[in-house]
């Protein structure tokens, strides 16, 4: 599975040992493709740079290593009609990472910002369902019902 990863969630798994990183290690060891681009870690690097220690910042870096990531910045004015339809839910400055998960064929997009993209959880967007950490810990951790 291609999984786009929102800013806030580059974030928190190098701020802190915490959830976040510890669902990437799992996931990454479980064989999924985690997807950033430009845009991303263009924001997870300033805000850690202005609320984090030296040591998030590091980690940061060296979890790009070990990330597929896009040098393209995917904004509105490339974006395909149908594209730009499935981002207009979205306040502008978050169109760009649907556009990213869109344009780069990813299955999934975690995000843990419940304020912008809440509204599309679960929901399935040019391709790219929209999940929670918690919900995409869920859908691919959650053993089969016998």
């Amino acid at each position: 599975m291609r999984i786009f990863l929102d800013a806030n969630i580059l974030f928190s798994a190098a701020k802190s040992a915490g959830a976040i990183r510890h669902l990437l290690l799992n996931l990454g060891s479980n064989g999924q493709n985690f997807i950033v681009d430009e845009y991303v870690t263009t924001e997870a690097r300033r805000n850690l740079s202005n609320k984090a220690n030296q040591d998030a910042i590091q980690y940061f870096e060296t979890l790009l290593l070990e990330l597929e990531v896009n040098p393209v910045q995917h904004q509105l004015r490339r974006a395909g009609s149908t594209a730009k339809e499935s981002t207009e839910w979205l306040p502008e400055k978050d169109r760009p990472v649907l556009l990213a998960a869109i344009a780069l064929k990813c299955d999934a997009l975690v995000t843990g910002d419940r304020t912008h993209f809440g509204a599309g959880y679960g929901k399935t967007f040019g391709g790219v369902t929209i999940y929670s950490p918690a919900q995409l810990a869920q859908a691919l951790f959650a053993k089969p019902q016998i």
